[in-house]
């Protein structure tokens, strides 16, 4: 909307228009009324309308002069924008221009969608086949009253294909414009929307899984190639045992091979027999001892105390005397030496009978006598521990008498046997096993620290 100012001159009798104001030379005469006429937008086919004086209080009269400065346009002052605000907008429209290209391009397709079936429509009514028609779908009545070639038929469907004709152009003329608009890259969002956050977040939680997923696989890989290792070295044994059963072994192998180890010199480390022993007339125990004493005495190897009587039967080495086999208190010094920190086989012999006795180290006879314990019966039902001498029946041991080393195959007869049968034992190709008390699992505990360990003797000799 502008505004005019209206220049009246009665002398002249003219009426003037201008934008700013009147002019001298617009009349002659002096004085001239001006008011402001307000103009009006011009509708269809309308002139200006008629000019409109403003209410009173903004009516102006003024004498017709030229203005004393020049006017220039104004315009008002445009308001400084946030920078938030700008970026607010520059994202609306960024949208909006997203939206409208996504609008376009389904617009797009739909036309082109149109073209192919007005395009099918079209084919099939200039084929004019009746099968054609009918797919196209439902004809007008009129249509299908008259016959197929009448004129009134035929006129109708070249009306109908030119107006198809014309729409199809229509469209092919729109869809140039459509494409070039769509193809017009969007504007990338200024800031990632809350989807594409929640995308992120799923893939962070997806790869941390895999990673987890990742690492459990590869502690079950070590885990079952850590058992298959131990199944592994299990059949290596078994197959081991095979063969040696199918070739045959000169060694015989006792059914329970383990040893009772005392590693230090005390009074609580022992081995505890669990099977009571009967009355005995006569005995021959045997073992294999590896004494880690250093020299000074080999201790207790095994000691068997009844009640009443605490030395039944003892075979003991103290300090830098010679091993002392007793019975029933009764001492027989024997000829046996274990310093050297190896493996020996001791088996000692002893009968009621004139109290014979023999020793024997490694399979050979090392020294006899007689008179030891004569006519006296070992009694049953006492308590067999192994390392330690008994000064009462089952304890109050003493630790100067403790036995340091490794104890295995302790087996116990009652009878005395041959040297020809204590060789066989030592060199491992005879039975090993006693029939009173033979060395099994089942029979040995293992107390105070002392520690229960398979171990093989024979098989060990035999490597050697």
């Amino acid at each position: 909307v502008s505004s005019f100012v209206l220049c009246a001159c009665p002398q002249r009798d003219l009426i003037e228009t201008r934008l700013v104001g009147c002019s001298a030379q617009s009349c002659t005469g002096g004085k001239l009324a001006a008011r402001w006429l307000w103009a009006l937008p011009r509708a269809r086919g309308e002139g200006w309308g008629s000019p409109r004086i403003p209410p009173r209080d903004h009516g102006v009269s003024a004498l017709c002069a030229p203005p004393a400065v020049t006017l220039k346009s104004w315009a008002p002052p445009r308001p400084a924008r946030h920078p938030r605000a700008t970026l607010l907008l520059l994202q609306s429209t960024a949208e909006q221009l997203r939206q409208t290209a996504l609008q376009q391009e389904a617009r797009i397709r739909a036309d082109q969608d149109t073209i192919r079936e007005l395009t099918g429509k079209l084919g099939r009514c200039e084929s004019g086949l009746p099968r054609g028609l009918q797919d196209a779908g439902p004809r007008r009545d009129t249509m299908a009253d008259g016959a197929w070639d009448s004129p009134a038929l035929i006129l109708e469907l070249e009306d109908a294909v030119r107006a198809l004709r014309d729409r199809i152009d229509r469209i092919e003329q729109e869809l140039p414009a459509h494409v070039n608009l769509s193809a017009a890259p969007a504007p990338a969002p200024v800031v990632p929307t809350a989807l594409h956050s929640k995308m992120d977040e799923l893939e962070g939680q997806l790869l941390a899984k895999v990673l987890a997923l990742e690492k459990e696989r590869v502690a079950l890989s070590h885990s079952s190639h850590r058992q298959r290792q131990e199944v592994e070295k299990e059949l290596d044994a078994l197959q081991d045992r095979v063969a040696e059963l199918e070739h045959g072994s000169s060694a015989y192998s006792p059914p329970d091979a383990f040893k009772i180890s005392i590693p230090i010199r005390n009074n609580y480390m022992y081995g505890r027999v669990r099977k009571a022993l009967p009355e005995l007339y006569a005995f021959t125990a045997c073992m294999w001892l590896r004494s880690k004493s250093g020299g000074t005495g080999q201790g207790t190897p095994f000691s068997y105390s009844v009640p009443g009587q605490a030395n039944e039967i003892v075979l003991l080495e103290a300090g830098h005397e010679p091993m002392e086999l007793l019975i029933n208190d009764k001492v027989a010094q024997l000829p046996l030496s274990l310093k050297d920190s190896s493996w020996h086989h001791i088996c000692i012999a002893w009968t009621t009978r004139d109290g014979l006795w023999s020793a024997y180290q490694d399979g050979e006879l090392r020294g006899s006598g007689e008179n030891l314990a004569a006519w006296h019966p070992i009694k049953p039902h006492g308590i067999l521990i192994l390392g330690q001498e008994q000064d009462t029946l089952g304890g109050r041991f003493d630790a100067t008498q403790a036995f340091v080393g490794d104890i295995t195959q302790f087996n116990l007869w009652d009878h005395a046997l041959t040297p020809a049968q204590v060789l066989g034992i030592a060199n491992c190709t005879g039975p090993l096993l006693g029939n009173v008390l033979p060395w099994e699992d089942k029979l040995v505990e293992a107390f105070g620290g002392a520690t229960k360990s398979s171990f093989d003797v024979c098989k060990g000799r035999a490597k050697a």
